[in-house]
């Protein structure tokens, strides 16, 4: 009612967008079905193709039960009533029937994994009641559903995407077509008048939670309430002046200082990886395997769904903790990628490189933005670091690479997460932390300062902090300075330029020469206040007069 729209689903099962795919199949062949179905998505993964595997068997298995000589979408239309039978088949009238009138099979569509809730629907009585009274010469001899089962198998995740569909297949073999007669109720007929009169005359929608809510695209608003839709801020700039969130990627060799620089934040909560907590007095949380044993049974649950579980709990924001540490995160990585081997059944990326390289980077950057997301004061991420590699200069001379231990792909992603991405070096007992960058450091960051080292403590960070938004918002007010000279400007010219502005009418002279009407009482006020001589204009170069319009002058109040 308020026109409200919502975001499409590109799920594959839709069940909008297949159903009507199924029905276009029936009804123009199986090309048509499927071309309807594709043109609804901007993109088509594996589960699309497993929908169409399903449309390529029963498509043709429900043209070829149909019997011939129907017609598809008939519209049914009343002033109380819009419908649309999805097949109408004229038949022979039998010996018994009344010989004046032509009849007719009526055939409904269902593709649906749950037949037996169709048992007491009104549709096709509806169909029939309205039928009959729009056409006075035809009857409907019998009204059914045509059941098309819906088959619902999910890969499981150690079967590829091949064995899927050689079960799928054996499962749509074994599938048949169910059909539904039902018998003519006028007192369905007369409960649907009821029900519709009740709803036109109501005037309040209360919610009702029912498993029909799934099915219904504004369940999300429904449930979670009217605050989850998007709203847009205030068109107002603000003040950088207090920062509200940090966020920090370090790295360094072992034994530089950046789990000891973590703990000094205030009140930090450790995830950690490595087991290097006996140094640190944080309360923290190991990120590892959790093993249990119930009887015989040794379960086993992975350090990835470990992780998970801790965002999602961080997420409630039932705590007080104000900084959030990650310790290692190359370790995390790794948990990720061994998660995700055991999801798709593989051993190693390459056993599936068509997608299993980017599943393992979509779900382990995916998953940090949740953790980077979170509203804590300060997000740090910690890293060893990398010096493996060489580069190669313009002048062909090799050096050697100083960056985190992560792959480049994802470290580069991981970079565009954070405030700052800043090296910890350690000279003997001088630390520094260091976020300066070039063609040999990984580093920087967005904070505008000029220091780009400094000593490894936490206040001298947050004075870097401050500096660099008292930076921005020097920057802001000389542009908003900038921004209000140029429109005072703006303005000037338009002023002047429409007071020099000719008069758009070429019949119109400017004031003075305008003839005007007599008016005693402006020649009595001429008399009292003379106004001042003013010299006469020089006479303009020779062009042909114009007639003068006349006009009578108002005078003001």
């Amino acid at each position: 009612m308020d026109g409200i729209r919502t975001i499409d689903s590109f799920a594959a099962d839709n069940p909008l967008i297949v159903g009507h795919a199924v029905h276009e199949g029936i009804e123009k062949g199986l090309e048509a079905g499927i071309l309807d179905y594709t043109s609804n998505f901007p993109i088509l993964m594996d589960e699309h193709y497993s929908e169409i595997l399903k449309m390529e068997f029963l498509i043709p298995l429900v043209r070829k039960a149909l019997p011939s000589g129907g017609e598809f979408e008939v519209p049914v239309m009343d002033k109380d009533f819009i419908g649309f039978i999805d097949y109408l088949l004229p038949v022979e009238a039998e010996p018994e029937m009344n010989q004046r009138f032509q009849y007719y099979d009526l055939y409904d569509f269902k593709y649906t994994v749950k037949s037996s809730r169709y048992k007491d629907s009104c549709q096709l009585q509806l169909y029939k009641y309205f039928f009959e009274k729009m056409h006075p010469g035809k009857k409907i001899r019998k009204s059914c559903f045509l059941i098309i089962p819906k088959i619902n198998l999910k890969q499981m995740k150690s079967e590829s995407i091949a064995d899927y569909r050689n079960r799928l297949k054996d499962a749509l073999k074994e599938t048949s077509l169910k059909t539904i007669y039902q018998e003519m109720e006028v007192s369905k007929v007369a409960g649907w008048y009821s029900n519709i009169k009740a709803i036109l005359e109501e005037t309040e929608f209360p919610k009702k939670d029912s498993f029909m809510c799934s099915y219904c695209e504004y369940c999300d608003y429904c449930m979670k309430g009217w605050d989850y839709m998007l709203k847009l801020p205030e068109n107002k700039r603000r003040n950088l002046e207090k920062v509200s969130k940090r966020t920090m990627w370090i790295y360094g060799v072992p034994f530089s200082g950046k789990t000891t620089f973590a703990n000094a934040f205030p009140d930090p909560l450790m995830l950690n990886t490595d087991g290097n907590i006996k140094f640190v007095d944080s309360p923290y949380i190991r990120i590892k395997d959790e093993v249990t044993v119930e009887g015989r049974i040794t379960k086993r649950k992975m350090a990835w769904e470990v992780f998970k579980e801790v965002i999602a709990e961080l997420e409630k924001k039932e705590n007080t903790f104000k900084t959030i540490v990650i310790d290692l995160l190359e370790d995390l990585y790794e948990h990720c990628r061994v998660y995700m081997y055991q999801q798709m059944g593989i051993s190693h990326e390459s056993d599936d490189s068509f997608r299993a390289w980017d599943k393992v980077r979509g779900e382990f950057l995916n998953t940090l933005k949740r953790l980077m997301n979170l509203d804590y004061e300060n997000i740090i991420l910690i890293s060893h670091e990398d010096t493996t590699k060489d580069i190669t200069r313009k002048g062909g001379d090799k050096v050697t690479a100083i960056k985190p231990n992560l792959q480049d792909k994802v470290a580069v992603k991981v970079a565009g997460m954070v405030d700052v991405v800043a090296r910890i070096v350690a000279d003997a007992d001088i630390r520094t932390f260091c976020f300066k960058s070039n063609e040999v450091i990984f580093g920087g960051g967005r904070l505008k300062v000029n220091a780009k080292d400094i000593p490894l403590d936490v206040d001298e960070l947050f004075k870097v902090y401050d500096e660099a938004n008292a930076n921005v918002n020097k920057a802001l007010a000389k542009s908003a300075d900038i921004r209000n000279k140029a429109a005072e400007k703006e303005a000037a010219t338009n002023i002047s330029g429409e007071e020099e502005k000719a008069p758009e009418n070429e019949n119109m002279k400017p004031e003075k020469d305008v003839e005007e009407d007599p008016d005693p009482l402006a020649e009595s006020e001429t008399e009292k206040a003379p106004a001042e001589e003013k010299p006469a204009p020089e006479p303009e170069k020779a062009e042909p007069e114009k007639p003068v319009k006349r006009t009578r002058k108002r005078r003001n109040a």
